[in-house]
């Protein structure tokens, strides 16, 4: 099976090893389930402004928008290990801090099975994300009748926050980012 037409016909190509060349954007050797403050940006499939509108520098939330908004929150309650600092929900994108709290959920090891675990460490920023990005997914593509179909770019970006000055600044890159949208580095003139 070659190339299938998705969303807005633009074609989804399968991955092909000898043209691809994916490589870990993370921070080598660091495990990313430790206690400590992230700064994280998910963009929207295509940068496509998908969940709501800026005017007059301010964030109005469309329907899809308000699910992102909602799962965020719901995001510190389904996973007591997190905390949540300041977001943003922006029309192709999201920001936001959060905080890993260890032993916050009274967690305790899984025996060493020598099997090899499949997907994101338990209570880390990648299953924080793979499960955020998946209930949002579904959800979308339930209310716009398209089953299967990318609503985020495959990974995200994350900083590992390291000092109080740098909190201070990210903290009021996100509160700024409305005010800041025709600036914007994703901002996609339409």
């Amino acid at each position: 099976m070659g190339e299938s037409t998705i969303y807005k016909n633009k074609p989804m190509l399968r991955y092909d090893p000898t043209i691809h060349h994916r490589r870990s954007i993370r921070l080598k050797g660091y495990d990313y389930s430790q206690q400590g403050a992230y700064f994280l940006t998910l963009c929207i499939q295509h940068r496509e402004c998908l969940l709501g509108e800026i005017s007059d520098g301010v964030m109005h939330l469309n329907e899809f928008g308000e699910i992102v908004q909602t799962e965020w929150q719901a995001s510190a309650h389904i996973r007591t290990e997190i905390e949540l600092g300041e977001f943003v929900v922006m029309p192709n994108h999201f920001h936001a801090i959060v905080f890993i709290n260890v032993g916050a959920t009274g967690w305790s090891p899984i025996p060493n099975t020598n099997i090899p675990v499949k997907g994101p460490k338990s209570a880390s920023i990648g299953a924080l994300m793979s499960g955020f990005k998946s209930s949002v997914t579904k959800q979308i593509n339930v209310l716009r009748a398209t089953p299967r179909v990318p609503v985020w770019q495959r990974n995200y970006w994350e900083h590992i926050i390291r000092d109080e000055r740098s909190m201070q600044e990210l903290s009021a890159y996100i509160e700024n980012n409305p005010v800041r949208w025709e600036e914007d580095s994703l901002f996609v003139v339409r």
